[in-house]
C-alpha cells in the first residue's frame, strides 16, 4: 500500500500498471516511424506545411484542440513530428500516446531562458540533465533532484552537431512549471548547480523515456535572458532561421539515436 506523505508530489507510486492506459485511451492504428521530433515552433511547423515537407498521417483529438501528427523525410528516411502545446504535461501525453504505438527515440527542440547574459540568442544548449522544478517528472521516477537525459541521445546530438560545426553548450537545464515564479534568488541557486537555461519540458521528456525504456534528448536554443534585474526579452532578434534549423538538426540527430 503506498504511503501518504507530507507532500503528495513525493508519493511516487512503481507500479507500472495504471488505471488509464495510452493504448487504451487512444489507440493509435497507424504504422509509426520509431523516431519523433517534439518541436516547440509554431511557425517552422506553418510554414513546412506550406511549402510541402510535412504529410498528415493522423490526429490527436483533445477536449480543447485537435494536435495533427506530420511525418517528415530526411534523407529518405520517416520521422515523426509533432507540435505539442509547451508544458511538461503535454509533452508527457504526446510520449505516451505514440510511444505506445511504437515510437521509442525523441528528440525535442525549443527556444529557453539564459540563465547568463552572454549566451547569445540562438546559441544552441543541449542538456546532459534537467534540474526537476516542475511536478510532471515526479509521477515516473522516485523524488530526486534531476534527471539526465539518455545518453545516447545526447552522443547522437553531439556527433550531428559537430558534423554541421554548430557551436553548443553542454550542461544542466532547470525545468520549471511555474515561469512566472522564476525569482532571482532561484536563478542564482540554479546558476550555481550549473544549470544555463530554463525551460517547461526536459525533465518530463526524460523522465518519461527513462520509465518508459526509450532514449529522448533536448536540443535548446537561448531566447531571452532571465539573469538580470530585469527580465530581458531580446525581442530584436529574428528567429525564423533559428527555429527552422534547429528543427533540422533534430530530425537528423532523432535518426542518429
Amino acid at each position: 500500500m503506498l504511503k501518504k506523505l507530507k507532500c503528495p508530489i513525493l508519493e511516487f507510486d512503481s507500479d507500472r500498471k495504471a488505471v488509464i492506459d495510452p493504448s487504451v485511451v487512444r489507440p493509435i492504428k497507424a504504422k509509426l516511424p520509431p523516431c519523433a521530433v517534439l518541436c516547440y515552433q509554431g511557425d517552422t511547423m506553418a510554414r513546412l506545411k506550406r511549402e510541402g515537407h510535412l504529410k498528415k498521417i493522423f490526429t490527436v483529438k483533445n477536449i480543447a484542440v485537435d494536435y495533427p501528427v506530420y511525418e517528415i523525410k530526411f534523407k529518405g528516411k520517416k520521422v515523426l513530428l509533432v507540435n505539442p502545446y509547451v508544458g511538461a504535461t503535454m509533452t508527457a501525453a504526446f510520449i505516451e500516446e505514440l510511444g505506445a504505438a511504437g515510437v521509442t527515440k525523441w528528440i525535442s527542440c525549443g527556444s529557453a531562458g539564459v540563465l547568463a547574459p552572454d549566451i547569445a540568442v540562438g546559441h544552441l544548449i543541449i542538456p546532459r540533465s534537467a534540474v526537476r522544478d516542475e511536478g510532471t517528472s515526479y509521477h515516473y521516477l522516485k523524488p530526486a533532484r534531476e534527471v539526465s537525459a539518455s545518453p545516447r541521445a545526447v552522443k547522437a546530438i553531439q556527433a550531428v552537431l559537430n558534423r554541421h560545426g554548430v557551436p553548443y553548450l553542454l550542461s544542466k537545464t532547470w525545468t520549471t512549471d511555474g515561469f512566472y515564479r522564476e525569482t532571482a534568488a532561484k536563478v542564482a541557486l540554479r546558476r550555481k548547480e550549473g544549470c544555463l537555461a530554463v525551460d517547461m519540458e526536459a525533465a518530463a521528456l526524460f523522465a518519461v523515456a527513462k520509465f518508459r525504456g526509450y532514449q529522448a534528448g533536448t536540443i535548446l536554443y537561448g531566447s531571452d535572458d532571465v539573469s538580470g534585474k530585469d527580465w530581458d526579452r531580446r525581442h530584436a532578434h529574428d528567429r525564423a532561421y533559428i527555429h527552422e534549423k534547429i528543427l533540422w538538426l533534430a530530425v537528423e540527430a532523432c535518426l542518429a539515436i
